[in-house]
């Protein structure tokens, strides 16, 4: 029969005499009398405990989870005889608080209020198991809700809203790149085409003011020739260009026109009359030009 006992660190035994309760061996040599009954009864253990408990319960929308709780606590050293005597299996007490806490509150949270109502939880859970486990000896450091598992099937499905969700919002944000990029590219051709308008405007402009200055030096420089003329063989020989052009341009396309000796004639008649009904046009638009102003200045 052994007359001593060394306890270890944070370790404390729990020494009776004729089965009942004497003193407490701390960390170190203790002496024991056995002749006078000493025993070791057993052992607590000081150290900070976490104790997992898995608990399955329903939600308010009928949906079956399991929630995991860990509870950290520890024996109070003033209470050793409380904690030691008063229960039988400390987990088992402890076990049973949280499944009633957390079936007492889950019920009546929405499947997904309880992810984000994780901490209300674990305060409940806490806050129950301080008022209950204290008489007994034992304090209660933290709680925790480490994990929330709902049914395989649920998860699947959650998942897959989640999946849509996210996809109905790429498709969107793609559907808005693409109006972006349709509107730049329209944005750049009305751009481009209202910059090559311009060119345009400005090449025929530069044309009119050389053929005005070929017109007026040709009539300087000729006698008996008039502007309209001028003009005339300046069109034709425009036109026999653009036959030339038509000819000996790359790639173009074959083009049928009439064409004859008797053409370049109606080509100019063609142009004269252009001439004399834009004449006729500006005539009738300057009313002093018209018949009853001139019978009136006669």
């Amino acid at each position: 029969m052994a007359c001593f006992t060394c306890p270890g660190q944070a370790t404390v035994g729990m020494v009776e005499r004729f089965g009942k309760f004497a003193r407490a061996a701390h960390p170190g040599f203790n002496l024991l009398i056995p002749c006078c009954g000493e025993r070791v009864a057993g052992t607590l253990s000081l150290r900070v405990q976490q104790l997992d408990v898995r608990c399955e319960t329903k939600t308010r929308d009928n949906v079956f989870v399991t929630v995991i709780v860990s509870v950290q606590y520890q024996v109070v050293k003033d209470a050793l005889y409380d904690a030691f005597y008063k229960l039988t299996d400390s987990k088992s007490q402890i076990r049973s608080y949280v499944f009633d806490v957390v079936r007492g509150t889950v019920p009546k949270i929405n499947l997904d209020d309880v992810f984000t109502t994780k901490e209300e939880i674990a305060y409940e859970v806490k806050d129950q198991l301080t008022k209950s486990m204290s008489t007994f000896g034992f304090m209660i450091i933290q709680t925790l809700v480490t994990d929330i598992e709902p049914d395989q099937r649920v998860r699947a499905a959650m998942n897959e809203i989640n999946a849509a969700s996210r996809m109905r919002v790429a498709a969107v944000e793609k559907a808005e790149a693409e109006k972006i990029a349709v509107v730049k590219a329209a944005e750049g051709d009305a751009e481009s085409k209202y910059l090559q308008g311009q060119g345009i405007a400005r090449q025929r402009q530069a044309i009119v003011n050389g053929l005005r200055e070929s017109v007026l030096n040709f009539e300087r420089d000729v006698n008996d020739i008039s502007s309209r003329d001028v003009i005339e063989m300046m069109m034709i020989t425009q036109y026999f260009d653009m036959l030339k052009d038509i000819g000996v341009a790359k790639g173009s396309s074959t083009v049928f026109m009439p064409h004859s000796p008797a053409t370049v004639a109606d080509v100019a008649g063609q142009i004269r009359s252009g001439f004399m009904q834009a004449q006729a046009g500006s005539a009738g638009l300057n009313p002093a030009h018209s018949p009853m102003n001139v019978g009136m200045q006669r």
